[in-house]
C-alpha cells in the first residue's frame, strides 16, 4: 500500500505542477522556484516530516524535498549552534545533490550536444 501512497504523493505534485505550467504564464523554473519554497515553508511547520511518515519515499522524489532538507538542515544546525548554524545546516544535507548536479550537468555538456 505504501508505493501506492508514494505514487499517489509524487503523482499529485507532478500533476499540480503541469497545471500551473498550462494555466498560467509561468515557466519551468518558476514552477521549480514555488514547489522549493512549498517544501522549505511546509517543514518549517513541521508538516513535511508528517507527509514523509504518511507517504513514504513518494515525497522525496518531487523537487519540493530539495526545500524540505534546506530548511531542515538550517534549523536542526540552528538549534545546535544558534543563528550563525543556519547557512552550514542549511548544506549539510544538500551538498552532495548539489555537487553531483554540476559534475553530472558538465559530464553529459561534453558528451551530447543540444537542438536547435
Amino acid at each position: 500500500m505504501i508505493f501506492l501512497y508514494s505514487f499517489l504523493f509524487a503523482g499529485t505534485i507532478c500533476l499540480l505542477g503541469q497545471i500551473i505550467l498550462d494555466n498560467t504564464k509561468l515557466t519551468p523554473g518558476h514552477v521549480t522556484s514555488l514547489f522549493v519554497t512549498l517544501g522549505a515553508f511546509l517543514d518549517s511547520f513541521g508538516l513535511y516530516d508528517k507527509f514523509i511518515k504518511w507517504f513514504g519515499a513518494g515525497t522525496l522524489v518531487p523537487i519540493t524535498s530539495f526545500g524540505h532538507s534546506l530548511i531542515h538542515g538550517a534549523l536542526d544546525k540552528a538549534h545546535q549552534s544558534g543563528i550563525l548554524g543556519l547557512l552550514g545546516g542549511m548544506f549539510s544535507l544538500t551538498s552532495s545533490g548539489i555537487v553531483a548536479a554540476i559534475v553530472f550537468g558538465f559530464i553529459f555538456s561534453l558528451i551530447f550536444k543540444p537542438k536547435d
